[in-house]
C-alpha cells in the first residue's frame, strides 16, 4: 500500500534586510535612508530615522517649537535620570561592583524630573500622568489614552493630545523656553 505523498512546506522567503520590517512599519513612518560613516571603524552604515509623536505634532502645527523644544528637554532628564522600564543588571552581582547605583548626574536629573512633574500638578494628574507616559517613555499619545488614561479611566485621542498640548506648554515655561504670557 503506497503512502501518500508529502509535498514540502514552502519556506518564507527571508525579505529585504534593507527595508523595515512589517512590524516596523506598522508602528509609525520611517525616514528614508541615510549613509553614513561609522566613527569608531569608518565603516558604511545606513540610518533610517523615525518620526516621533512630538516631532509629527510640530510638522502638524499642533505644538510650537518651544513646546517640542521642552519636550527634548523632559526626554533627555529622562532618559538620564534612568526612569525608563529598561533596566541593567544590578552592580551587586558583579564581581567588584559596588551597590551604587545612582550617579550624580543621574540624580540631579531625577531632582529636574521631579521638579517639573510637580509643575504638571504631580505624577496622578492628567497632564504629568500624559507627560511621563508620551515623551518620557515614548508611548504613543492613542496608546497611553487606551490603556493609562487618568484616574485608570480611558480618555478619548483628542482629549489626550490636548492634554500633552497644555502640557508641553506648561513645560516651555518651567524650562524658559517660552515666556509665562504667551503659555
Amino acid at each position: 500500500m503506497a503512502g501518500k505523498r508529502r509535498t514540502r512546506a514552502a519556506k518564507p522567503k527571508g525579505g529585504d534586510l534593507a527595508m523595515p520590517s512589517k512590524w516596523r512599519l506598522q508602528h509609525g513612518p520611517v525616514g528614508e535612508p541615510m549613509r553614513e560613516a561609522d566613527p569608531e571603524t569608518g565603516l558604511p552604515v545606513v540610518h533610517r530615522r523615525t518620526v516621533d509623536t512630538l516631532g509629527q505634532m510640530l510638522a502638524n502645527g499642533t505644538i510650537t517649537q518651544e513646546m517640542h523644544d521642552a519636550g527634548a528637554v523632559f526626554r533627555r532628564q529622562f532618559r538620564v535620570a534612568a526612569l525608563d522600564q529598561l533596566r541593567a543588571m544590578s552592580l551587586i552581582r558583579i564581581p567588584g561592583g559596588s551597590g551604587d547605583s545612582l550617579t550624580d548626574r543621574q540624580v540631579a536629573a531625577r531632582e529636574q524630573v521631579a521638579h517639573a512633574m510637580m509643575a504638571l500638578g504631580g505624577f496622578d494628574s492628567a497632564a504629568g500622568s500624559c507627560v511621563w507616559h508620551v515623551v518620557g517613555l515614548e508611548h504613543s499619545v492613542r496608546e497611553w489614552a487606551q490603556r493609562q488614561g487618568w484616574g485608570g479611566r480611558s480618555v478619548g485621542h483628542a482629549q489626550a493630545q490636548g492634554m500633552l498640548v497644555a502640557a508641553l506648554g506648561v513645560l516651555a515655561v518651567v524650562y524658559g523656553l517660552a515666556p509665562r504670557q504667551a503659555a
